[in-house]
């Protein structure tokens, strides 16, 4: 039996929920596809994995926001190009672009609404999708 399935949505928190939309629709390059007064969703690459903002008012009680737990990584052609461009958008690094192997590059860095975002060059996510890099 499969208990996990499959990734369906991450959800970022943003005080300011209009400009975290703006924000990710620039890094994106699209326009959500989902609106709510609380909450935004985006489609995202080939799986559309989605991408929802949520009102951080809606934040679960005793839940901390910043560099700490989980990093879920995006996959991009070029960790080292990416994080620049995140950087010039407004994100804080977290942590600098790291090799964990042939195929494998690691970055992170706090969207400028406080969220985690990370950014990963994978070989087996070029090899499945048919990306140029594979």
């Amino acid at each position: 039996m499969t208990i996990l399935k499959g990734f369906t949505t991450i959800s970022y928190w943003a005080d300011d929920l209009e400009a975290a939309a703006n924000w990710y629709a620039e890094l994106l390059g699209i326009e959500p596809y989902f609106r709510r007064p609380a909450y935004i969703e985006f489609r995202v690459g080939p799986d559309e994995d989605e991408l929802g903002i949520v009102d951080a008012a809606y934040l679960p009680d005793g839940w901390v926001r910043g560099a700490a737990g989980v990093v879920m990584h995006w996959a991009v052609d070029d960790v080292h190009a990416t994080f620049a461009t995140l950087q010039e958008m407004g994100a804080t690094p977290v942590q600098p672009p790291i090799e964990r192997g042939p195929g494998y590059v690691t970055a992170s860095v706090l969207d400028p609404f406080g969220n985690v975002l990370g950014v990963m060059e994978n070989v087996h996510f070029d090899e499945r999708h048919g990306s140029p890099a594979a």
